[in-house]
């Protein structure tokens, strides 16, 4: 049987126990069928004509007053029908559009996916997560012949897919540039030409990036306008800030990167972060860096891994589990 012959059957038995007695199980009826049409895209001046048609075959003696009224509202239904429709349309894209983006985010993580090295007397850990699907935040660790460990982080002003472009393009180009990964301000000098010359103007990256001589435990890096992170003193116990200035990418195509060095004692910490981290929002405003310290410093004697892990899980819970932007920790932790 078609479906609009097995709709009107089933409306008609429906409407009639219905009328006949009133029962909690009949209008559990309705609600089946009013999902169903649902289904199949019947809208709702569809069911008014039919039940129009219906109650005239039960009832021919039905007042033609009650007629003009189902008229008038089978007229005032048209109305809902077209926003339904429209509705359906726009449900029916936002499903495409998601599956869309939800396909870039695998192949982003997959372009982007880093291995934390593993390296004798070196603790490291990392975690990003994304405020959304795509993630506009982007680190990458590696590891030459003689052990020294390259890092970078950077965070594009911007969400979303064009964000998360942005990011793929810097990780290739930064991989073009095997020769300068030795020479953190020469290599974002090199990085600069690159976004001045390939991202919309309106879009602008920041960057730290650094590379760990393991032999000499010697730390130089530089920063094209990232969030400044920390070094953990092991003998003083104390935190002081990364001093390290630089001009985003993208802005200025002769811009020169200051390249700065540190020298990393056993018990010392490099942490590397987005401002997603000390930019956590709660309801009293933003989480002060002194909290974020507090934090790090009270999971001292854990892993690297684990105390980026437990920071993160500390601030998700201080902002209601609502990521408002995306969210990138690094540590370091030199151990002999």
């Amino acid at each position: 049987m078609p479906f609009r012959e097995a709709m009107e059957a089933k409306y008609r038995d429906i409407l009639a126990k219905y009328i006949e007695e009133q029962k909690e199980s009949t209008l559990y009826l309705a609600q089946k069928f009013s999902r169903k049409s649902i289904e199949n895209q019947v809208t709702p001046e569809e069911i008014i004509s039919l039940h129009k048609m219906i109650l005239q075959e039960m009832y021919p003696e039905m007042p033609t007053y009650v007629t003009h009224s189902f008229d008038l509202l089978l007229e005032i239904m048209l109305g809902y029908g077209f926003a339904y429709r429209e509705h359906q349309s726009l449900r029916h894209q936002q499903k495409e559009l998601r599956s869309e983006i939800e396909i870039a985010a695998n192949v982003q993580h997959t372009l982007l996916d880093t291995k934390i090295p593993v390296v004798d007397g070196l603790d490291i850990g990392a975690i990003s997560v994304p405020a959304r699907l795509m993630n506009g935040d982007y680190y990458n660790f590696v590891q030459d012949e003689n052990q020294c460990i390259s890092i970078a982080i950077a965070d594009v002003i911007g969400k979303g897919i064009p964000a998360a472009l942005c990011m793929s393009m810097i990780k290739y180009a930064m991989d073009s540039l095997p020769g300068y990964r030795n020479e953190p301000s020469v290599l974002l000098e090199n990085l600069n030409h690159v976004v001045e010359q390939n991202v919309d103007p309106s879009m602008f990256v920041t960057m730290f990036y650094g590379i760990y001589n393991h032999e000499h435990h010697l730390f130089s890096y530089a920063s094209a306008g990232h969030e400044p992170g920390f070094f953990y003193d092991g003998k003083k116990k104390g935190f002081t800030e990364i001093t390290a200035r630089g001009l985003m990418l993208g802005i200025d195509k002769k811009t020169k990167y200051t390249q700065y060095e540190k020298k990393i004692e056993p018990g010392d910490m490099i942490i590397l972060l987005s401002d997603g981290v000390t930019e956590c929002r709660t309801s009293e405003g933003f989480v002060e860096k002194d909290t974020l310290l507090t934090y790090i410093d009270k999971y001292l004697h854990l892993s690297a891994q684990e105390i980026v892990n437990r920071i993160y899980k500390d601030l998700e819970q201080l902002q209601n589990f609502q990521l408002r932007d995306d969210f990138t920790l690094i540590i370091l932790k030199r151990s002999v």
